[in-house]
């Protein structure tokens, strides 16, 4: 049985922060839509804002389709578990909306992401606003040692310059699997 919680707590939080990866499921509304299931954890790309808004920094991929979904209808679910230590499973239900670079807020939401806001591919933030936390036992979660970061995202976009990121983005990621609207084309400049 979970225990719902009013908001993401100091525990909670700090829970969170401890985590290396964490998985963000979305949906589109048509029932016969591809429901999708990312892993995200990039070190330092995600931050809790306060107790009922989470952000992540989004970056490009072979595909968008929490975005198209974002975009089309706002519903999320993040979810956190623990690898090691006491078995905890933390979800976050909400709704999410993408902040494109070329968005008034980029500039003081990339704030958050000191460690990673510098990295080639970043695409969007998501921002996660909180309707239900809750946690609950990870008793089948397996035990998985964290091994450290892979680089391979900063070296294939790192060795090429921002042109290449863009038709990348208008290639692989304007639509989802589905035909929602991804990305929005062209994708949006850099800003300070």
């Amino acid at each position: 049985m979970a225990n719902v919680h009013e908001g993401i707590d100091d525990r909670l939080r700090k829970f969170i922060e401890q985590q290396a990866l964490f998985f963000v499921g979305t949906a589109p509304l048509a029932g016969d839509g591809h429901v999708n299931v990312s892993p995200k954890g990039a070190k330092g790309s995600l931050a809790v804002l306060d107790e009922h808004t989470v952000a992540y920094l989004d970056f490009t991929g072979s595909g968008a389709e929490s975005i198209a979904h974002l975009r089309e209808n706002g519903r999320i679910t993040l979810m956190w578990c623990s690898f090691e230590g006491p078995p905890d499973v933390v979800r976050v239900h909400g709704t999410g909306e993408p902040v494109f670079r070329d968005d008034p807020r980029w500039a003081e939401l990339i704030g958050h992401f000191p460690a990673v806001s510098e990295q080639p591919g970043a695409r969007a933030i998501v921002l996660v606003r909180a309707l239900r936390v809750s946690d609950s036992c990870g008793y089948s979660v397996p035990f998985m040692e964290y091994r450290g970061e892979r680089d391979l995202l900063v070296q294939y976009f790192g060795r090429r310059d921002e042109q290449f990121h863009t038709d990348y983005v208008e290639r692989k990621n304007g639509v989802s699997i589905d035909g929602l609207p991804a990305m929005p084309l062209p994708l949006p400049p850099r800003t300070a």
